[in-house]
């Protein structure tokens, strides 16, 4: 494929890091990716002549990776051990609430089993977008679901919490720390992470081989304590830019009525996460006594730094929550683009030889 025209990159890039700043301003989860996804959407839906390098895109989608992989510290070995059988339902919630929203996407929402499986997996926003396309799914649908839930799930809980326990939604933090306080080192460190672990995952044809890589290895190098360096905030924000982006762009040519039919989806899709999470967690107060709060945030499918956030706010565990959240994304990028494909392989041995003429 030949590359994009420049300008067209440019102009894009330009609408998308204005989306993003504008939503940093309104506190928006996820500011810097859904602020570009909406600004490019607006402008691909419009008629602007958008378009995105890919090149640009997998590299940015490495230094996700790498941050995601950055959380996994040392300490939250220990901290499994304390909460493992929590941490074990977790495979148990997003089977349940993947498949049960899954069902609803694909047959009453009439979206194809791939869009509808990676639209329905409760959470890892960027993650499934970018693992649903490689598998063959609508990357506006997933988009347009995902980012959705996200923003449901911020605003439901804070004010659910806000009614019975008296929480008042603040500020948001920002995802990483300042490239001015990142040692050169560290940033070495990082960039090892990033570009070994994906060869290595492209060399073993691993799904999604930009983000799942980069994210294990700076796992294993974080986990073994080997380093504490995380990506600057200003590479974070650079890097949902162009992934936020680089989704608007696929928008070219599409109707307003797509999007609305998406939105609408989103609405079902996510009550029913939401009261799977909430059968959850009662379930595991009553079996473990933990507190309630804290189970809800920890099982929400919504973004690791707006629960851990909330969890703050409330005084609940923060570090109980960002653990799950942690694991829960793990499990989902890693797990459901092989389960995917498995039962596609159990379909295909299942499905009767074509009838001969």
């Amino acid at each position: 494929m030949l590359a994009p025209r420049w300008d067209r990159v440019v102009l894009a890039l330009a609408m998308g890091a204005g989306g993003g700043w504008g939503a940093s301003l309104l506190q928006v989860p996820l500011p810097w990716m859904i602020g570009a996804m909406l600004a490019a959407t607006a402008g691909s839906v419009g008629g602007l002549n958008l378009a995105m390098s890919m090149r640009a895109r997998a590299v940015m989608v490495a230094v996700l990776g790498v941050m995601l992989g950055s959380g996994f510290t040392p300490e939250i070995l220990d901290r499994m051990a304390l909460w493992s059988l929590s941490l074990a339902g977790l495979v148990l919630y997003s089977a349940a609430a993947g498949g049960a929203a899954w069902l609803y996407l694909h047959k009453l929402c009439g979206y194809d089993r791939v869009t509808s499986y990676f639209a329905a997996m409760p959470g890892g926003l960027s993650e499934m977008i970018l693992v649903g396309t490689e598998m063959g799914g609508d990357a506006r649908i997933i988009s347009l679901s995902q980012s959705s839930r996200l923003l449901l799930v911020v605003l439901i809980l804070p004010f659910g919490f806000q009614f019975f326990l008296g929480y008042d939604p603040g500020a948001r933090p920002a995802i990483g720390v300042p490239l001015a306080q990142t040692p050169l080192s560290d940033m070495a460190v990082l960039a090892a992470c990033g570009i070994a672990g994906y060869f290595a995952a492209k060399a073993i044809r691993m799904p999604a081989a930009a983000i799942v890589g980069p994210m294990i290895l700076s796992a294993i190098v974080h986990l073994a304590g080997w380093s504490e360096a995380r990506p600057p905030f200003e590479l974070v924000a650079a890097a949902q830019v162009v992934i936020g982006t680089a989704i608007g762009c696929r928008f070219a040519g599409t109707t307003l009525r797509t999007i609305r039919k998406a939105v609408a989806a989103a609405l079902g899709s996510t009550a029913i996460l939401l009261a799977i999470n909430v059968a959850f967690a009662l379930a595991l107060h009553a079996a473990l006594e933990l507190p309630t709060a804290a189970l809800m945030l920890a099982y929400a499918p919504g973004g690791l730094a707006e629960m851990s956030l909330i969890a703050i706010a409330i005084g609940t565990d923060a570090a109980f929550v960002a653990t799950h959240h942690i694991v829960r994304i793990f499990l989902i990028v890693v797990l459901a683009p092989l389960t995917f494909k498995l039962l596609a392989r159990s379909r295909g041995r299942a499905a009767p030889p074509p009838a001969r003429e």
